[in-house]
């Protein structure tokens, strides 16, 4: 298994100086390798290969000589496959045509070997010694070793490692379903209770602070030192957003994976809702998407289990005791009752409960051991769905009963 550890590095000067360096050439590199892959396609009409641009680093390093003095060559040979990588992410559609790199924003190198940890420091190969600070233990076989610059001048090391096992702690044996809103960020249902957390709005809790900072930014002249100095100041306040997300986003997911085995949650189509011009920003902001690859792969530590169900599921308009489906329900509609069974709802929390009764009728018609909702009711009439993440029967050793 493969574990990444994430630490902040505090380079001196010199070793500071060594890094923008090493930054300038995997950048120089990967911007000449994409041009010649571009010109070779408006040329012939066929892609590059990786091992052509590949073999141009000798010939480059004779022409450039600060390209083998400045860098280390290991890490020009993953800028290669890196772009490689890029572009067959690109083809399979799961990511845009690879940009050209600027010095302005974030910088990485990637390091496939002889990185060693030595006691408080990290040993970078023609960078020495850089003081780090871990907090917790380097165990396992390192494989790779990424260098990264944020746009406030700090330094972090992802550091990725092959271990044996997992040291998770295997608690809760719970099936959560689980609602995704703007309102509230996330509902849950165990079967039995629901439970709401309300959307932190990082966003909008910083926005009057950021056009403050933005405005000064956009009167400074271009070029100037003061400029690059309210730039940086920009860059805290974006940082500051983006780490209140993610230590929220981390936090809660581990809340809601230590307590199940089992979380259902909706295949939403972010890429589409964010279309929406009035609420973009407010979809944007909440983080649907990090939100659910972090409990994935915290269950995946545990050999628990995520199951998407389809985004058509009508999880909003569906009675959870009768089955009952409503032809309409506006999204100011936040209560309703059944019109077949009288039964006063919630929507966000009966929302919540057909996810998870869903998700356990997958679970069952796809082979896994039975799985028994309270109620009896777990695939109600005319609720079937098609589309739901594969199921590893092979994470279920015990039979769970929702409780």
């Amino acid at each position: 298994m493969l574990k990444a550890t994430k630490v902040r590095l505090y380079p001196t000067t010199e070793q500071g100086l060594a890094l923008t360096k090493s930054f300038g050439c995997a950048r120089w590199y990967w911007n000449f390798a994409l041009n010649a892959c571009v010109q070779h396609y408006q040329e012939t009409g066929k892609s590059l290969k990786l091992a052509s641009y590949k073999g141009m680093l000798p010939q480059l390093k004779k022409e450039y000589p600060w390209l083998k003095e400045d860098c280390y060559s290991s890490v020009l040979q993953c800028v290669a496959l890196n772009l490689d990588r890029a572009y067959k992410n690109f083809f399979e559609g799961r990511a845009k045509f690879p940009n050209f790199k600027s010095k302005h924003h974030k910088q990485s190198i990637q390091y496939p070997q002889s990185v060693t940890v030595n006691g408080e420091y990290l040993k970078v190969p023609k960078i020495g010694e850089i003081k780090a600070i871990f907090h917790r233990e380097i165990t396992g076989k390192i494989k790779t070793v990424t260098i990264s610059k944020t746009s406030t001048d700090k330094y972090f090391a992802s550091i990725l490692c092959e271990v044996e096992g997992t040291d998770v702690k295997q608690l809760g044996d719970k099936i959560i379903g689980i609602d995704l809103g703007l309102k509230d960020f996330a509902i849950t249902h165990n079967g039995e209770n629901a439970t709401k957390y309300a959307n932190p709005k990082h966003l909008y809790r910083h926005q009057k602070n950021l056009a403050q900072k933005q405005k000064k930014l956009s009167r400074k002249t271009k070029g100037s030192k003061s400029r690059e100095k309210f730039r940086k100041t920009v860059a805290k306040v974006h940082e500051k957003i983006t780490n209140s997300r993610q230590d929220f986003l981390h936090k809660l997911s581990r809340k809601l994976v230590s307590e199940s085995q089992v979380i259902v949650v909706e295949n939403l189509n972010v890429k589409g809702m964010v279309k929406n011009r009035k609420l973009s920003k407010a979809i944007s902001d909440v983080g649907w998407g990090k939100f659910v690859n972090f409990i994935d792969y915290k269950l995946k530590q545990k050999n628990g289990e995520l199951v998407e169900i389809d985004r058509f599921f009508p999880s909003s308009k569906t009675c959870s005791c009768c089955g009952y489906i409503l032809s309409e329900l506006s999204l100011d509609v936040r209560e309703w009752d059944c019109p077949n069974c009288q039964t006063h709802h919630d929507r966000d929390e009966n929302a919540a409960l057909n996810i998870r009764n869903e998700g356990i009728r997958i679970l069952t018609e796809g082979g896994g051991n039975p799985v028994f909702a309270d109620g009896g009711c777990v695939s109600p009439p005319a609720c079937k769905s098609k589309g739901h993440r594969s199921v590893n029967s092979e994470a279920y050793t015990d039979p769970i009963r929702a409780v």
